[in-house]
């Protein structure tokens, strides 16, 4: 990962944009970017990256310009479909310098304007300015996998950053506490875009661009997921599982280009355990390097799945048992570099696993996204069970809650009374809210309980807003994919 940083003053404000300034914001992202420091100030705009030398390790410095350099780039991320961007504008003219795919950004501007963010396939978040037009650019990718923060400055200008911190670091942006981002968070455990935990933060959602131009802001979203087939158009099932495997293989073999080494997280389940089978059926198993790691709590443990699909695969297996120990004595570290509260422990292990792997490669493959696509999490089973319990009859439901309330607790890891409680939270509420109280801490009634003055946003109207707007029918199951991609995978 890469970082950015920057800003642009607003029209009101006489002076050019400080070097000093950006400097700070870019230096509290130097652990995003090992390798490398650039900037590029030029009357009212800064823009600063910190990088993490991936493709084109000796040429690809940034920011970035065009030809003429009356366009500039800075960037975090890759594109998948570069080759062939590359392939359309220098049959179109345009002359590159870099093998970098960063390049390819402010060609394709040139071409298309605003709207070059469409034709691209990769995750990313981007910073470009077009000194002709006096016009700033923010992007972030389909799905959101590269973070961008942006806030407001005085004169109507814009800071934003790869992370809270580095937007934080502009002296002109506040620092005082969103109740609203409060609440957001409490009810998700995380607090989701547009919003942050501070008043003056905003984080870019997914697929949307923000574009600055003679002190005027605008935000609109440039990419829609598509509608859910009807299910007389749904191919076989083994037609459509050949299709979906082809393409899932064709998306890994894109994701690997890289000049530096790369990996795949190995947990054993199915997800990652698919990438990194695809993976070998594009180029030789015993070349890939696969990372797990276990824990001394059996619950927790789940290395001998890795294993066994590693030796299945035949890949260069890598492996490394922690204690639940070692994983509390990094939580302030990990804390420290979250800048927002987040509530998913999950975070501990990842962490644990990246830096293990990071002793060998520089750049792996992972699951995240496969259960929001397919439906992986339990809460779906969950679904199915809820319906049958909202048609019981009300002094059942009200017995069976009292029996599950009588559980003694269980500390292992996704024990059977706490199923068993989380369900009973959400079995009876519409379908939207039933699957964040499964997945979450506290309901909108409970946050309005731990707040001196309630609920200020109302969480649970907020949410099932969300899902509606989000909604691609007919299929509520359709839906409720569509939710979690909007929220949760995030």
């Amino acid at each position: 990962m890469c970082g950015i940083a920057g800003f642009v003053t607003g029209v009101r404000v006489g002076d050019g944009a400080d070097r000093g300034i950006v400097g700070r914001m870019t230096g509290a992202l130097a652990h995003r970017g090992p390798d490398g420091e650039g900037f590029h100030v030029d009357g009212p705009v800064a823009l600063g990256h910190r990088r993490l030398s991936i493709i084109d390790v000796e040429g690809g410095a940034q920011p970035m310009a065009n030809e003429d350099e009356t366009i500039w780039v800075t960037y975090n991320g890759e594109l998948y479909n570069e080759v062939e961007l590359r392939r359309e504008l220098e049959a179109r003219g345009h002359r590159y310098r870099t093998s970098s795919d960063t390049e390819s950004l402010v060609h394709l501007y040139e071409e298309e304007g605003p709207d070059f963010v469409r034709r691209l396939n990769g995750m990313f978040a981007l910073a470009l300015w077009d000194s002709r037009r006096g016009r700033l650019v923010l992007a972030r990718d389909r799905m959101g996998q590269k973070p961008l923060f942006h806030a407001e400055l005085p004169g109507g200008g814009v800071a934003f950053g790869s992370e809270p911190k580095a937007v934080l670091a502009h002296p002109a942006v506040g620092r005082s506490l969103d109740l609203g981002g409060l609440a957001r968070y409490l009810f998700y455990e995380y607090v989701p875009a547009p919003y942050s935990i501070w008043r003056s933060l905003r984080k870019l959602p997914r697929a949307h661009r923000l574009v600055w131009e003679g002190g005027t802001t605008r935000i609109d979203r440039y990419w829609e997921s598509g509608r859910a087939l009807p299910l007389a158009e749904v191919p076989e099932f083994e037609t459509a599982a050949d299709q979906f495997w082809d393409e899932f293989r064709d998306s890994v073999a894109r994701h690997r280009r890289s000049d530096v080494p790369l990996g795949v997280f190995l947990s054993g389940g199915v997800d990652s355990s698919s990438i990194a089978a695809a993976l070998c059926q594009v180029e030789p198993a015993r070349g890939i390097q696969t990372f797990s790691i276990g824990f001394e709590d059996p619950s927790f443990d789940e290395s001998r799945h890795a294993r066994a699909v590693a030796e299945r695969l035949g890949t260069n297996h890598h492996e490394r048992t922690f204690s639940i120990a070692t994983a509390m004595e990094l939580l302030p570290e990990v804390a420290g570099w979250l800048d927002e509260p987040f509530g998913d422990a999950s975070i501990l292990p990842t962490h644990l696993l990246s830096r293990f792997a990071r002793e060998s490669v520089k750049v792996v493959l992972g699951g995240d996204g496969a259960d929001e696509l397919l439906a992986g999490y339990p809460t779906f089973s969950a679904e199915r069970v809820a319906g049958i319990f909202r048609r019981l009859p009300g002094r059942v439901r009200a017995i069976a809650g009292a029996a599950v309330g009588r559980l003694p607790v269980d500390h292992r890891n996704i024990s059977l009374d706490f199923q068993l409680k989380q369900f009973l939270r959400g079995a009876a509420a519409p379908l939207p809210l039933a699957h964040q109280r499964w997945i979450g801490s506290f309901s909108g009634e409970e946050v309005g309980e731990i707040l001196v003055d309630g609920d200020p946003v109302g969480v649970e109207a907020e949410h099932l807003r969300r899902a509606s707007g989000v909604a691609v029918g007919p299929d509520p199951l359709a839906d409720s994919l569509a939710l979690y991609q909007e929220t949760y995978l995030h």
